[in-house]
C-alpha cells in the first residue's frame, strides 16, 4: 500500500475527472478486454498527464510568489 500525500490524493481526484471524460467517449459499458491498444494508451496517457498537471498546479499554488 502506498502512503499518498493529501496533494497526491487531490491530484488523483482531478485526474479521475479527465479519465472519466475519455471513458465517456470510449463507452463505459466497454469491457477492459475489448479496449484497443490505442484506447488503453490514451487512458494511460490521460491519467499520467492529468496527474502531472494537477501536481504542478498544486505545487504552484503552494509556492510563495517571488517579490521581484
Amino acid at each position: 500500500m502506498v502512503d499518498l500525500t493529501k496533494e497526491e490524493r487531490a491530484a488523483i481526484t482531478a485526474t479521475m475527472k479527465r479519465v472519466a471524460l475519455l471513458m465517456d467517449e470510449i463507452g463505459w459499458a466497454t469491457p477492459l478486454a475489448e479496449l484497443t491498444e490505442a484506447q488503453v494508451r490514451a487512458l494511460i496517457e490521460e491519467a499520467v498527464e492529468g496527474f502531472r498537471e494537477a501536481m504542478s498546479d498544486i505545487a504552484r499554488a503552494q509556492t510563495p510568489e517571488v517579490p521581484f
